[in-house]
């Protein structure tokens, strides 16, 4: 099956020194580019991570200190590896929580910036936990009815991911799908915006899963005391929230989109400040008021005469 694309879609897949995202650094990537025209174009790149791999990750993904001592750097490698993804949406096993926000984390180490706006994110395991709730091993045999030799290793992984989602394609295609809220559809299709839609379960906005959209594509804080609230609404009770986060030990592209919704509630708040209230009404509009009375001016006194007096002798006997 060949996939219907409208622009390339890059498969890819991180080994690192661990799981933490904020931490750990990436030793291996490999990007499976699958183009429009059906083609396909497979890179792997081994990387220094500047840090000691942990033995008991080293047992896991079979890379060891030593196996990347003269390999470049990210920084020196995170150039190259944007420009082959390009425009590409892109596509992983487990990718929407871990192997996403390690690359961008990775990227804003280097300061190359690599936009993710307008991209689809397809995450396989999220199709296949939906539909079957296995392992990569175990979906590549249901799948593609093969076992998946070299495990771990991050081309042999990212190869089999490609195959599982063409697997899926095939089986699913006419298959009825029910969510939580008993909605029907049949939502494994070829089509990359349809498996983006199933695949981004709880719509991150930082892909680490601090942040998320809520039913109204709101931005809503996904841990914590204030979890399920809208940035707003947290702001606007406790603006200290943001800096908290921003000293806190939170990847640095949690941290981004965080600063984007700050810019966006003190625009708002700022906006507010300058409207006028809807009680206010122009000097040009308001209905003219009475003046009040001034009060008449006492007429100057007269100048003294000789008549005056004559007068004034007469009143008083003088």
């Amino acid at each position: 099956m060949k996939l219907n694309l409208k622009r390339p879609l890059a498969f890819f897949d991180l080994e690192a020194t661990g799981i933490n995202v904020g931490a750990d650094r990436i030793v291996e990537i490999a990007v499976l580019k699958a183009m429009p025209d059906g083609s396909e174009i497979v890179k792997t790149w081994r990387v220094n991570p500047e840090m000691p791999i942990p033995l008991q990750t080293s047992l896991i993904h079979g890379i060891y200190d030593e196996d990347i001592a003269d390999a470049p750097t990210f920084k020196t490698l995170a150039a190259e590896i944007a420009e082959f993804i390009g425009e590409s949406d892109l596509a992983g096993y487990n990718s929407n929580k871990f192997d996403i926000p390690m690359l961008l984390e990775e990227f804003l180490r280097a300061e190359v910036d690599f936009d993710m706006k307008d991209r689809k994110f397809v995450d396989v395991q999220n199709i296949f936990h939906q539909m079957e709730q296995r392992t990569l091993k175990a979906a590549y045999k249901f799948y593609c009815q093969e076992d998946l030799v070299n495990a771990h290793a991050a081309e042999a992984d990212v190869i089999a991911t490609y195959k599982v989602l063409l697997g899926q394609l095939e089986m699913y295609k006419e298959t009825e799908f029910e969510n939580k809220q008993g909605v029907k559809s049949v939502p494994v299709v070829n089509d990359v915006d349809a498996l983006h839609v199933f695949t981004n379960i709880n719509k991150p906005v930082d892909f680490a899963g601090r942040l998320v959209y809520n039913d109204d594509d709101e931005v809503c804080f996904n841990f914590g005391k204030h979890k399920g609230k809208t940035t707003f609404q947290v702001f606007s009770v406790e603006p200290s929230y943001y800096a908290w986060m921003k000293q806190g030990d939170f990847p640095l592209y949690t941290k981004k989109k965080l600063d984007e919704e700050w810019a966006k509630f003190n625009a708002k708040k700022n906006e507010n400040k300058t409207v006028r209230p809807q009680n206010s009404i122009p000097a040009a509009q308001k209905p003219p008021y009475p003046k009040k009375p001034q009060p008449k001016p006492e007429k100057p006194a007269e100048p003294i005469n000789t008549d005056m007096l004559e007068q004034l002798k007469m009143k008083f006997g003088k």
